[in-house]
């Protein structure tokens, strides 16, 4: 298989995820800019594969949950945290809000875990499966800012400000306003982020390490996220005082998870302990 046979793969199985109907095979072509033809072959080598499968009263293609068992067996064998999801659980709980947890991979960040704290009233829950828009998070803004400022702008450059539509109305638009918020999110420990990653809604985000030191590497991130009627600044305080004490626990954890996975025998992500996934509260 050539490079532009895999790269029409992969565009195809972006472009089924998210249709739990499924897609007709005529829109899928156009959506790929692809002979219908050769749309068709593809999603027959898909089907024979697994990955696929056709509905039989619609005629739309969806994907199967394959890709879903590929993924969960990653993260089983990366061994990503039990002890992780106490912590956010406990986040949850303390800030009432919806939690979640990501942690680093390359120049990336990757949702891993959450946590609905809401009981009542408005819930705040986005899927898990989006891709962290890291200028436009707290999530990604507080990550941002533990790096060298070059770094930084650099792995945001290189990506964009326009993020495909993928923001809310006050989403950073330009170099100058990223490096403020970064400065700010230094100063303060923790990532703000009003109607920026989506209209209506506050999130506030810091990192944390893998191991309780000033020398170990930054892990993951925790995040804190809710309507924005509730997530005033007068609360905004207790939240922050929420995540620092979150970020020193999964600090403590980290390291004892590291070990554990060690002697079971599973290995660790770049050489630092990895969380087993749970759903945490179910949605």
């Amino acid at each position: 298989m050539t490079i532009a046979a895999v790269e029409r793969a992969l565009k195809m199985l972006e472009a089924l995820s998210g249709e739990p109907d499924g897609v007709d095979l005529s829109l899928l072509a156009e959506r790929l800019d692809l002979p219908v033809s050769a749309t068709h072959r593809l999603l027959t080598t898909l089907s024979e594969r697994g990955f696929v499968a056709q509905d039989t009263g619609s005629g739309a293609y969806g994907l199967t949950l394959k890709l879903s068992l590929l993924a969960f067996r990653n993260l089983d064998l990366r061994g990503l945290p039990d002890a992780g999801q106490i912590v956010l659980d406990a986040l949850a709980r303390t800030t009432r809000e919806y939690c979640r947890l990501a942690i680093v991979e390359d120049e990336n960040l990757v949702w891993i875990a959450r946590a609905q704290g809401a009981t009542a009233g408005l819930r705040y829950e986005p899927p898990m499966g989006s891709e962290i828009v890291l200028h436009a998070t707290a999530t990604g803004k507080a990550w941002l800012a533990s790096l060298p400022e070059a770094d930084a702008l650099r792995i945001v450059c290189a990506r964009g400000f326009a993020a495909d539509g993928r923001t809310g109305p006050n989403a950073l638009g330009d170099v100058d306003a990223l490096r403020a918020h970064l400065n700010e999110a230094r100063r303060n420990g923790v990532a703000l982020a009003v109607e920026e990653g989506e209209i209506g809604t506050v999130a506030m985000a810091t990192t944390f390490r893998a191991g309780p030191g000033p020398e170990a590497a930054i892990a993951g991130t925790l995040s804190v996220a809710g309507p924005l009627p509730r997530m005033q600044e007068e609360r905004r305080g207790a939240i922050t005082e929420a995540l620092r004490r979150a970020a020193r626990d999964m600090a403590e954890i980290w390291p004892l998870r590291r070990r554990q996975i060690q002697a079971l025998g599973k290995p660790a992500l770049n050489g630092q302990a990895q969380p087993t996934l749970h759903s945490g509260t179910p949605a």
